[in-house]
């Protein structure tokens, strides 16, 4: 914390802007599955000493997850909504700046296959502190994946912390969290909700610090923030993971297996993992730190081979990107169950007179009600969805769209 400190940020104090915000510009996806394929396949052109870092980023549905990807990765590229089940494979984007890949698997909720130990590198732990309910504990699920790969690194990121109205609480979460041990150093922090002075409930943010400081000053590696990660931190306890071969690669819709039925009993009165690495903050409307966070994952990256070319943005193919776009709306702008039964089939994917793309798709639904629901009064909300669409696609390709979404009843 200081002059650059993260928990500024979070709580409101002003400050400097960055000199650069999410590092240089991230390549675009060409709309050609032709040329996307072929990069896809193309060898790296990996320097002479590359390194490489794998990360899971997992979390309970709805953590942020895939906004946290699309933040890292520079674009859009990774379906966001506010209801559940929006990402559905286990789709990788690409981070690549100057001798470091950096692989992000942006998964459906969890992890849960044998062969991560032998692929991964890191696990990113999001948790949404803003939910009031699941915010002072881990998933079963994801304290699971942590038990079933103890090997891996993980760190904590706490996400939404400027959506908490108590801000006083941060440090009784990142106990509870982390059952009060970082980097394998037990934390001494002090919780706020036993702090009754006048000068704390009128400056929450003067304890805060002065309680990190009081930890800090004896322990490293517990809140990162731009000045720390310059520093970095110990590899000791990072595990130097080979590279591995497409058969690797992780499959989400299997289910987890552990031989151990007593490590899933014990994980039932388990709330956070105390072998977190390192813990960060981010605010769901400012993405400064994101970029300390990604100067972090880079830094621990270890000696070994790129798995795609520097101009690969994401494994994903034009077309895939662009259904989990309009699909990201449905989310959004249908109710309940609705979107879930809508069929998408693209009937257009061509390139127009003045080189821009050209998009048609027809969305079929089971029921005639679910028509009228998705054309909206006056068509204003399928017009709306392709508009919104269109954008993000534009952004993703980097060219002009065309995009016309058309309604039908499934026959």
């Amino acid at each position: 914390y200081g002059n650059n400190s993260a928990l500024d940020t979070i709580l409101g104090i002003s400050r400097e802007k960055t000199e650069c915000a999410l590092g240089q510009h991230p390549p675009s996806v060409s709309y050609c599955k032709a040329e996307q394929d072929n990069l896809l396949v193309h060898q790296p052109d990996e320097p002479e000493n590359p390194k490489v870092l794998r990360v899971a980023i997992i979390g309970a549905p709805n953590a942020g997850k895939s906004t946290l990807s699309n933040k890292l990765l520079g674009r859009k590229v990774f379906p966001v909504s506010k209801k559940v089940h929006t990402t559905r494979c286990n789709a990788r984007g690409v981070i690549t700046e100057e001798d470091t890949q950096l692989i992000i698997l942006d998964t459906p909720g969890l992890i849960s296959h044998t062969k991560a130990k032998r692929y991964l590198s890191q696990f990113l732990v999001l948790v949404d502190v803003s939910e009031r309910w699941t915010q002072n504990r881990l998933s079963p699920q994801v304290l699971q994946c942590l038990s079933q790969f103890p090997q891996i690194p993980s760190i904590l990121v706490m996400n939404k912390v400027d959506l908490l109205k108590r801000k006083a609480l941060l440090l009784d979460l990142v106990t509870e969290l982390t059952e009060g041990v970082v980097n394998g150093k037990k934390l001494k922090v002090k919780s706020m909700s036993k702090i009754h002075s006048d000068s704390t409930r009128n400056n929450p943010l003067q304890s805060i610090q002065t309680c990190l400081s009081e930890n800090t000053s004896k322990q490293s590696g517990y809140l990162q923030d731009a000045s720390e990660v310059q520093r970095g931190s110990s590899s000791d306890t990072s595990c130097n993971m080979r590279a591995s071969n497409s058969n690797h690669m992780l499959e989400g819709t299997e289910k987890v297996q552990i031989a151990n039925h007593q490590v899933s009993r014990d994980l039932k009165n388990k709330k956070g993992w105390p072998h977190f690495q390192e813990i960060f903050m981010l605010a769901a409307i400012n993405g400064e730190a994101v970029e300390t966070l990604k100067k972090y994952l880079l830094m621990q990256a270890k000696p070994g081979r790129w798995e795609y070319h520097s101009r690969v943005l994401t494994s994903q193919s034009p077309q895939e990107i662009c259904d989990d776009i309009i699909r990201g709306k449905l989310l959004d702008y249908l109710p309940q169950e609705v979107p879930y039964t809508v069929l998408q089939k693209t009937e257009m994917w061509e390139e127009g007179p003045s080189g821009e793309l050209i998009i048609l798709q027809n969305l079929l639904v089971p029921k005639e009600t679910h028509v009228k629901m998705l054309i909206g009064v006056g068509g204003q909300l399928i017009s709306k969805i392709a508009q919104e669409a269109g954008e993000d696609l534009m952004n993703i390709f980097l060219c002009d769209i065309r995009l016309k979404l058309c309604v039908k009843l499934k026959k």
